[in-house]
């Protein structure tokens, strides 16, 4: 009769590992679930938080409204380029250069309103606290800062492009910003960064696994005071 002990033993063998949502097809597939369930229906369905739930039909932006956006936008984006390229994690290096990068459109961007007579703002509280925290966290804990990277540059390639397409249509004469234009095919693009980001994931425990998940809630509510710029 076999011992106590090995009863236990087998059993807690048996027990089935937990599989998470996703996992099968790669960690990018994990986060994007984990992201897709912060959505409302209406959301998921727009492809992108909207700022203080107004269907985006319903919105009315102002040209000073979406530069303070565009502005922080580029705070961002110029933070999230320049910690890759100092790569303080090595891991970080492997995001250099992906093509998904935004800084330079932007820059392109406010320079057309610029010439236009429009005053380009100063970046917000918003863009300057989201920033911050980007760079503390990408000292301190990598996992939950490419938590961030993927959700601003896949949700931009998404949703956003659906906002920037409502905007221009409402006051922008319909003119597409180079914010919302990339160099290549886009969805390659994304498999790439997509392919990267599962190469890093992989040497990471389960429980760095989880915690970079649990960070998408925190860059969405950074990413919703952006938007909410839009309609300020």
């Amino acid at each position: 009769m076999p011992s106590k002990t090995a009863v236990i033993s087998a059993t807690t063998a048996e027990k089935p590992k937990k599989r998470y949502p996703g996992e099968g097809k790669g960690f990018v597939e994990e986060m994007r679930f984990v992201a897709m369930k912060l959505h409302t229906k209406d959301q998921a369905r727009e492809g992108e938080k909207e700022p203080q739930g107004q269907p985006l039909m319903k919105w009315e932006p102002s040209i000073e409204g979406y530069l303070k956006f565009l502005v922080d936008s580029k705070l961002v984006y110029d933070t999230l380029e320049t910690i890759v390229q100092k790569a303080v994690h090595p891991s970080y290096a492997e995001f250099r250069n992906t093509g998904l990068e935004r800084s330079e459109a932007l820059a392109k961007d406010l320079e057309w309103f610029k010439e236009r007579g429009h005053p380009i703002p100063e970046p917000s509280a918003s863009g300057l606290s989201y920033a911050q925290y980007l760079e503390d966290l990408s000292v301190k804990d990598p996992q939950a800062f490419l938590c961030h990277f993927y959700n601003v540059y896949f949700a931009h390639s998404a949703g956003g492009r659906m906002i920037g397409k409502k905007v221009a249509e409402k006051i922008l004469d319909k003119k597409e910003l180079e914010f919302y234009k990339w160099d290549g095919d886009l969805s390659q693009l994304l498999q790439n960064v997509r392919e990267k980001l599962n190469k890093v994931a992989e040497s990471w425990s389960r429980e760095e696994k989880n915690h970079c998940l649990e960070e998408t809630e925190k860059s969405f509510k950074y990413s919703g005071e952006l938007l909410r710029l839009i309609l300020s």
